[in-house]
Formats: structure tokens, sequence, C-alpha cells
């Protein structure tokens, strides 16, 4: 007998083209042990502020962000975006070791540390990142 899975729906946002394919066929995936959920993933390297606002509420589970980006960094994107839905779920990923401290004080009561997942990242690894952020 096989089970439904449960499909979860990530916005996906980085500046990088590449990156965003290569994350987004990873989600979409179904290489993993987990048959019970996959992922459905919309990839934005601009206007993904814009798209959110034009989704309703619960569209999305989680956004998936990077932290540096030219326009607009992941911190800022959080703040524009927890203003329309403040129960959205984030993830945030960074190539860099060492977070920008300062940046991150700023939001830190708001941010869980545990949110955040450094590059490179296997799929299996993110997947499993992800889904403890949709369910905690």
């Amino acid at each position: 007998m096989q089970t439904e899975q449960q499909v979860f729906r990530i916005m996906f946002v980085d500046n990088e083209k590449d990156i965003l394919r290569v994350i987004k066929r990873g989600l979409e995936s179904s290489e993993s042990n987990d048959t019970t959920s996959k992922f459905k993933v919309d990839a934005y390297q601009e206007l993904a502020l814009q798209s959110f606002q034009n989704h309703p509420d619960n569209y999305y589970d989680l956004v998936l962000t990077d932290l540096k980006m030219p326009k607009i960094n992941g911190f800022e994107l959080y703040m524009r975006m927890k203003e329309k839905n403040p129960r959205m779920k984030f993830a945030f990923m960074t190539a860099y070791d060492n977070i920008d401290k300062e940046k991150f004080a700023n939001y830190s009561s708001a941010i869980d540390p545990n949110s955040f997942i450094s590059k490179p990242v296997t799929a299996s690894k993110l997947k499993s990142k992800l889904m403890y952020i949709i369910y905690k």
C-alpha cells in the first residue's frame, strides 16, 4: 500500500542562476529515503518579494534565501516578507562560516540560529534541515 506524499512548497531566493538550478533540482528529486514528503520549489533571482506578496499567506511552507545578494540581502528580505506574513518559516543559506554578527544581532531575537545552512550542502542534508524548520 502506497502512502500519499505530503508536498511542501518552498520559495528559494539566490542571485546565482546556477545555484538556483542545482538546489531546485536537488530538492525536487526523489532520490531520498523519505517517501512521505516532497518539495515543490519556486526559484527566484529577482522579483521574489513581489511574487511573495502576490500569493496568499499559506501558499509557501518556507522561504529559503541566500544571505549575500546584491540588491536585497537575506535579512532584509526576511524582514519585508515577515511584514506580510509573520508566521512564515525561513532558512538562510550562506557560503560564509562567519555570518555578519552585527547584522545578525539586530534580528537575533526573531531568527533561530538553527535556521542557517552552510554552503555547500548535500540535497539530503538540505531536505532534512528544511523539514526540521518546517515542523518546529
